[in-house]
């Protein structure tokens, strides 16, 4: 018999603890991406994320975490996650980077993800990126009260192969709170309704990663660096959710995700949390 893994159910006011992380995420990306241009290295940007975090009175959650020597995640071009930040990686115009962050606030964890074009981008990788954050929001959307976990991952799979892009294999979301991962992985395919039942309380890092080529990946001598094999470009993005009696409510977006939830017909969870919180 499988052994059935335990899932962290949080109280209200423990999500509020892990908006506050969630929101030190999203500022510290919102000040990576202006920093994205030709000529940084993502030793820069590693450094620029330390002094962020640090400054915000927070910890970065990545800083090793297993070993991991930096404070966030830097993967460029065919690299779909967990680069090690370089001073000899310098970025190019026409590059695409993921930057991946997270903050510990009070024993709470905020985990996030984007992919940024570096000066211009070709048209198709735009649009690739836009459909990897579009997929994402589907699998927020789909975070709610009574379903099942793989409603999630049907839900970003759905999304995604319209598009005619690769899925990566294996690799996927998780749990989240007092530890970056906790249990249960989130695959981002799959037929829905199976897996842990969605109740109130559960917070979930949803993230997609696909490629403009096949699902497979192999993992760099640094043992961090995960690559597509065919060295197809891969993109990225990931929020942290919790689900709510009222809704998903996305911890690592400035407004709790309501805008991005509406347009696809989702209420978002715990409206006066937000505000609370963001003050």
């Amino acid at each position: 018999m499988a052994r059935r893994e335990h899932v962290q159910i949080k109280s209200r006011s423990e999500l509020v603890h892990m908006r506050k992380a969630g929101l030190v995420v999203a500022r510290t990306l919102d000040t990576l991406r202006a920093a994205v241009r030709p000529g940084v290295s993502t030793k820069d940007l590693d450094d620029i994320a330390e002094r962020f975090i640090r400054g915000e009175g927070a910890i970065p959650s990545f800083q090793g975490y297993q070993g991991f020597p930096a404070t966030i995640c830097t993967s460029v071009n065919e690299e779909v996650v967990h680069g090690i930040p370089n001073k000899r990686k310098i970025l190019h115009a026409g590059d695409i980077i993921s930057i991946d962050c997270g903050a510990i606030v009070d024993g709470w964890h905020g985990d996030s993800a984007i992919t940024v074009p570096v000066g211009t981008v070709d048209a198709g990788l735009l649009a690739f990126m836009a459909a990897c954050e579009e997929s994402m929001w589907h699998g927020l959307a789909a975070a709610r009260l009574g379903g099942r976990l793989t409603d999630i991952s049907h839900a970003v799979e759905s999304a995604v192969r319209p598009h005619g892009y690769g899925i990566v294999d294996h690799y996927g979301g998780h749990g989240i709170g007092t530890e970056m991962h906790q249990p249960p992985h989130i695959l981002n395919y799959g037929r829905p309704g199976r897996g842990q039942k969605l109740i109130s309380g559960i917070a979930l890092a949803i993230e997609p990663m696909i490629t403009l080529g096949g699902p497979e990946t192999r993992v760099l001598a640094d043992e961090w660096t995960v690559v597509s094999v065919d060295g197809s470009w891969a993109a990225h993005f990931e929020h942290t959710v919790a689900v709510t009696e009222q809704g998903p409510w996305v911890l690592t977006a400035h407004d709790g995700g309501a805008a991005k939830l509406a347009e696809l017909g989702v209420s978002c969870g715990e409206p006066s949390v937000q505000s609370r919180a963001v003050s």
